[in-house]
Formats: structure tokens, C-alpha cells, sequence
């Protein structure tokens, strides 16, 4: 993740308040911004109140199905040959298109509902992808941190030459609590990665679903003001 000097900032200040010797520090080390993701993950799709896609595209093409009734069940399609039907032909079409109407306008209150709440849809996955970055962001600083303060470790190697030139028991395990202490704060880090691979995988994710709304939404608009009203003026 690249920082910003106030951030850069951050992550020293993580690094000097980082005491691997405490046990219960290492335990909490990140474990909020990894709570943060976790809910997030479980949560915010969930939030988006999307319509079933399918759902509405079934209704766009009840839609197509409506206006095409009228001429169904004609001999001579067309508007010439409704005329040469005389006018019990004209009457029974002037029914159609009443009935036709109906439906269409229907249908296109429910489309507009569902054209609604896919805009809202957009405007609320904007800020979720915003929110998910913010929590990457605030991981990564939680993991440069950690692994710039075990770079910093420099006691080991001379309590290990302490230990092996002395003899003592107690040098020996001291090189032994400070290994271990290492290596429990590296598995930690390790554990943050992970949680922070989820919040990669979540933006595009929040991306597909962002895109595949807008599309419904392109298609219903152009349903309601081009497809409709060219075929009302046509009627």
C-alpha cells in the first residue's frame, strides 16, 4: 500500500508502541481492523437492497411481449391490413391498444421502482468501496508496522552468542523466549494478511455488482424513454 507522510507517520508510531513481550499486545495487535473486515465482508452485500437481475430483465421483456400484442393473431400485419379489415378491425385494434396500455403502464411503474433503488443501489456501493479501502488501507499500516518492528529485533543473535559463549541456562532460555516471542508476532502478521486478502477480494467484487446494476438501469431507461413513447406515437 503506498502512504501518505501522515500515514508513514502512523505506521512509526505503531512501530514504537509494538512490545512483543506482551503477550496480550500481540493477541490484539490489528485484531480491530480485522474485526472491521470480517463484519464488513459478512455484512455489507448483504445491505444492498438489489433487485433479483434476472427478475427484471423478465419484466423488460414482458414489456417487448405487450407491445407486440396487438398485432398478434393478425392475418395481414401491419397497419394496411388492418384497414382493409374495415372497421370492426379498427375497433378490435383500438381495444388491443387500450388493453396493451394498460399493462405497458403497469409494467413501467414497477421498472421505474426497480430503476430507483438500483441508482441507490450505485450511490451506497460508491461508499462501500470507499469504506473497504479505508479498512485495507488501516491493515496494511497495521502490517508494514509489525514487520518493520521485527526487523528492528537485533537482541536475538547476541543473546544466542551470549548464550552459546556463557554456558548459562538462563542465557539459553532467554535466546529460546525471544525466538518464540518472534515467531508468534510473525504468525500474527501472517494472520492480518490474510484478513486483508478478503478486502482485495471485496472491491472487485463490489465493482461487478455496481456495474451489472448500472447496465439494468441503462436498459430500463432506455425502455421508458425510447422504446414506450415510440411505440404510443406509432399506435
Amino acid at each position: 500500500a503506498i502512504l501518505t507522510p501522515q500515514e508513514q507517520k502512523q505506521v512509526d508510531a505503531f512501530v514504537k508502541q509494538i512490545d512483543i513481550t506482551n503477550s496480550q499486545m500481540v493477541l490484539q495487535y490489528g485484531a480491530s481492523s480485522q474485526k472491521k473486515i470480517a463484519d464488513f465482508s459478512e455484512s455489507a452485500l448483504g445491505n444492498v437492497r438489489t433487485k433479483d437481475l434476472g427478475e427484471i430483465g423478465n419484466e423488460l421483456t414482458a414489456v417487448v411481449n405487450e407491445l407486440k400484442s396487438i398485432e398478434d393473431g393478425d392475418e395481414e400485419k401491419g397497419f394496411l391490413g388492418l384497414f382493409k379489415k374495415g372497421g370492426n378491425k379498427i375497433a378490435n385494434m383500438k381495444a388491443k391498444y387500450a388493453k396493451a396500455e394498460v399493462n405497458v403502464d403497469k409494467i413501467c411503474k414497477v421498472l421505474e421502482g426497480h430503476q430507483i433503488q438500483l441508482l441507490k443501489d450505485a450511490a451506497m456501493l460508491d461508499q462501500m468501496y470507499q469504506l473497504n479501502l479505508t479498512y485495507y488501507k488501516e491493515l496494511s499500516m497495521y502490517i508494514l508496522a509489525g514487520k518493520e518492528k521485527i526487523q528492528q529485533v537485533k537482541e536475538l543473535p547476541e543473546l544466542i552468542k551470549r548464550a552459546e559463549e556463557s554456558g548459562l541456562p538462563e542465557d539459553t532460555q532467554k535466546a529460546k523466549d525471544l525466538a518464540e516471542l518472534c515467531n508468534r508476532f510473525e504468525k500474527k502478521i501472517y494472520d492480518l494478511e490474510l484478513t486483508r486478502t478478503i478486502s482485495m477480494q471485496m472491491a472487485p467484487q463490489i465493482r461487478l455488482i455496481q456495474s451489472n446494476d448500472t447496465a439494468m438501469s441503462e436498459k430500463i431507461q432506455s425502455t421508458l424513454v425510447n422504446t414506450i413513447p415510440l411505440w404510443k406515437s406509432q399506435m
